[in-house]
């Protein structure tokens, strides 16, 4: 004691400090494994996108069975979005994600090697059961686990590695594509490689804090994770989720997702999943070499534009991502939705035209991608694993993202016969109305979520 100023040894600050370094690296470490799930999302919902014209030869397909092709990874992502909450609250989220590695491997093998349509479509719809899961419980794991004023950043890990799994397919794809006739199993097979990478790496992440306290009253455990991740405040953290579990209960709690308390969470999740994929963003994802030829691009110069897209998607999402708990999840989707709309402008007035550009409208279609990443893409699954109260929060993501991929699945199913339909112009028309909508949605109504504890945003949205 010195002139009334209590000095701490320098040892207990070395040790401080020693600790703060291993926590963050370590928390970082199981975001990442963890985030690993979504690459192989995005490897898995884009890679079709280089093989589709190649399997459509292949079997004979008509117009119908080839929109069954496409969409069928997307029905089984439904199905998986739908069934999400069930492992991830009843089995814990650490055995879903190895079930998730496990779907994603064998989906990888089984229509690399498939020799019947049927066959194909089956290992496909595996495959989008394991993006339906991994899209529920890779967002809540990461909010589970991550500091407040980080948890943004490292959500944001899982649409980061979204992304460069989309990226990875585009390069793999244009690579592989020159290969002969048979490339395309080879474009899809690639996929295990990661897969089983992924099952692996789970083993070294532990189970979530949150989930053991409130499925298996399990305090011992929980609160050894949760000194992992802060070992400074792990009390305070620990005493904060058993007292919103204890208030919960005092407030007659219900594990009833539509209960009239959750009614806002509810309808925010709803309404940002749908107004995420009216953006018309995975018809370009799904369907970019057929954009880019309706635009008048060659074939190799069309998968090349994929790459672009992709190196586009990747930069703008990891720009995302190390801005939106400084900026806020709000200001980015204020800032995404101008731009959008702008941009599906220029492409429907490029599809108007007499002769369309094709290098303009590839340039279009570029700044949509960065303000699309720029907002919705780093947004989604950090703002839907933040707004539901940690006793629904699996299901309320279950929500959320079914709503997302029931949206996928329907564009991505109507858009070839739309966009024959009604033409370039008119499809991207629409859905440059549907963001200007998003923009009314965000500015009236988006609460911002940055800098809040998991418990704050779910008490808010309560009251």
């Amino acid at each position: 004691m010195h002139g009334g100023t209590t000095f701490v040894p320098y040892d207990n600050r070395l040790k401080n400090l020693v600790e703060f370094r291993m926590t963050k690296n370590t928390v970082i470490a199981w975001s990442f494994v963890v985030a690993l799930g979504g690459f192989l999302f995005g490897f898995d919902t884009a890679v079709i996108s280089g093989a589709e014209k190649a399997i459509q030869v292949h079997w004979n397909l008509s117009e119908v069975q080839h929109g069954v092709t496409m969409a069928i990874a997307l029905l089984g992502t439904v199905a998986g979005a739908l069934l999400g909450a069930y492992p991830s609250d009843r089995f814990g989220r650490k055995r879903t994600l190895f079930l998730i590695a496990i779907l994603y491997f064998f989906s990888a093998l089984g229509t690399a090697l498939a020799h019947d349509w049927s066959v194909f479509i089956l290992f496909r719809f595996l495959g989008g059961i394991g993006v339906g899961v991994s899209s529920v419980t890779a967002p809540i794991y990461i909010s589970e686990i991550s500091p407040a004023n980080k948890r943004g950043r490292l959500v944001g890990l899982f649409q980061f590695n979204v992304v460069l799994g989309i990226l990875v397919s585009y390069l793999s794809n244009y690579l592989i594509g020159q290969g002969g006739e048979n490339a395309w199993r080879w474009m899809l097979g690639v996929q295990a490689f990661p897969a089983l990478l992924f099952y692996i790496l789970i083993h070294f992440v532990p189970e979530s804090p949150r989930w053991l306290l409130l499925h298996r009253k399990n305090r011992d455990t929980a609160m050894q994770v949760l000194k992992k991740i802060n070992p400074l405040h792990y009390l305070d953290e620990l005493e904060a989720i058993l007292a919103s579990v204890k208030a919960e209960k005092e407030n007659g709690g219900t594990t009833s997702l539509f209960s009239k308390k959750y009614r806002f969470p509810v309808f925010l999740a709803i309404i940002f999943a749908v107004f995420n994929q009216v953006s018309g963003i995975n018809a370009i994802i799904y369907y970019a070499p057929r954009v880019f030829e309706m635009a008048g691009l060659g074939a190799q110069s069309s998968l090349l534009s994929t790459v672009g897209i992709g190196l586009v998607n990747f930069s703008f999402t990891l720009i995302a991502i190390n801005v939106i708990d400084k900026v806020g999840r709000r200001k980015l989707m204020l800032i995404g939705s101008f731009g959008l709309i702008a941009a599906l402008g220029f492409v429907s007035h490029s599809f108007y035209s007499a002769a369309p550009n094709g290098l303009a409208v590839t340039a279009y279609l570029m700044v949509y991608i960065a303000f699309f990443a720029f907002s919705q893409g780093a947004v989604i699954w950090v703002f839907i694993a933040e707004i539901f109260p940690n006793e629904v929060r699996a299901k309320g993501q279950t929500l959320g993202s079914l709503t997302h991929w029931v949206m996928a699945a329907i564009i991505t199913f109507f858009f070839p016969m739309l966009s024959e339909w009604a033409g370039g112009g008119t499809t991207f028309l629409i859905f440059a109305g549907f963001m200007v909508l998003q923009l009314i949605f965000v500015w009236k109504v988006m609460p911002e979520t940055k800098g809040k504890s998991l418990e704050q945003i779910g008490g808010h949205m309560m009251h």
